[in-house]
């Protein structure tokens, strides 16, 4: 058992948790040369758009990924906690690498996950592990505590901008920045957070560069419907949800109409 009873019932209250588990040292190095290739392999990508990085080999979302996110994403600990927070069926949906170049590393308005994703009920549990430090200055996740518990999808507007990871933001009124937590993570650490969440980053303007991998989840109890195209494709994120391949690593697909099939390569 990774959490313990209170980080549940925190992760449940507050929408988000930043657990005691860590990367092992050595997992961690890895991980950070995987980074170092996935950057070299990816020049014509925006590292803060390295969408589907666990996919080895070029995907079709237009990024050269690596198997070692993929072992990441299944590494049982983190699959423990998971499981803990959204039962025992875990399906494993989505792989994001979002590296912040130092100076220059874009801004992530504030959103919700739930408003772009082709999941129906809407349910995941997203783990962002930081491979660098992630602090106030460099850019850090920030969460709005408590926002997920009504399970509502507040308004969103599309902002035409290229200097953003995501072209959707919140409109204003939907929730109060004073609440903010910002969620300062060492190299090995990471938190989790759940799809109704209200959370963004601010952009990178130190000199210090910041890199997350973000891992997606879904319960068995819900369904990855890829004839769904939420925000019409306009979040400013290319995916193809369409052939995006499905891992179940734990349980089973309660709903039997999640695909696991399509998308995976021999």
């Amino acid at each position: 058992m990774t959490l313990t009873a209170q980080d549940i019932l925190q992760y449940q209250d507050q929408g988000y948790l930043i657990p005691r588990y860590r990367l092992e040292p050595e997992l961690l190095q890895d991980l950070q040369q995987t980074l170092a290739q996935l950057l070299r392999d990816n020049p014509g990508v925006r590292p803060e758009k390295l969408v589907s990085a666990h996919i080895e080999g070029m995907n079709d979302e237009g990024v050269k990924g690596s198997r070692r996110f993929l072992d990441l994403a299944m590494h049982p600990p983190i699959v423990d906690m998971v499981s803990q927070l959204i039962g025992p069926d875990v399906i494993l949906w989505g792989c994001h690498v979002f590296c912040k170049p130092a100076g220059e590393g874009y801004e992530t308005p504030w959103h919700q996950d739930g408003h772009y994703w082709p999941i129906r009920p809407l349910a995941t549990c997203t783990v962002w592990v930081a491979l660098e430090p992630s602090t106030r200055e460099n850019g850090c996740l920030r969460v709005i505590p408590g926002s997920h518990r009504a399970q509502v999808l507040h308004p969103h507007l599309h902002e035409d901008r290229t200097d953003l990871t995501l072209n959707q933001r919140m409109q204003d009124g939907s929730f109060d920045e004073r609440h903010a937590v910002d969620l300062e993570l060492e190299p090995g650490q990471m938190s989790l957070h759940d799809i109704y969440m209200v959370h963004g980053a601010q952009a990178n303007r130190s000199t210090q560069r910041r890199t997350g991998v973000a891992l997606r989840y879904l319960p068995g109890s819900s369904h990855f419907d890829r004839s769904l195209r939420p925000s019409d494709g306009r979040t400013g994120v290319p995916v193809s949800f369409a052939t995006r391949p499905l891992w179940l690593l734990r349980g089973e697909d309660r709903t039997g109409r999640n695909d696991f099939q399509i998308g995976h390569r021999p």
